[in-house]
């Protein structure tokens, strides 16, 4: 499965948030239960929220950080993303070196390193049949 990414995406591996967020899995999607299928989707394996700016995003970025998960380091002379990544797929992909990670060539999606894209998943799979 990939995740569809539009503007400024901030994505965060599905196992990564079972082991660092407060309450694991079930309260992550508690705490965004309002903005699935807005700004927030996930697949089997990546969790995405969103945002159309850079102030915005370092807004989400720092909620998780104070959720307890890394954002960046070195490795070695590199800048990485660690237990999150923000992209900027009109820009290319991510804005730092992420590992775990892989883009698609020619769609705006992104999936976990070493499975296949298969179904892309974003926003619509999770509308309500009133919104």
């Amino acid at each position: 499965m990939a995740i569809l990414l539009e503007f400024i995406d901030l994505i965060v591996p599905v196992a990564v948030i079972r082991q660092k967020y407060p309450g694991g899995w079930e309260q992550c999607l508690r705490d965004h239960e309002e903005l699935i299928g807005r700004r927030v989707w996930y697949d089997t394996h990546l969790f995405r929220d969103g945002a159309m700016g850079r102030d915005d995003m370092g807004l989400l970025v720092e909620a998780w950080k104070a959720r307890g998960f890394e954002s960046f380091g070195l490795d070695g002379d590199a800048m990485v993303w660690k237990d999150m990544c923000v992209a900027e797929s009109l820009f290319g992909g991510a804005t730092l070196r992420c590992d775990w990670i892989a883009f698609g060539t020619s769609d705006p999606i992104a999936y976990l390193r070493g499975t296949e894209p298969g179904d892309v998943i974003g926003r619509q799979y999770f509308r309500k049949s009133d919104d």
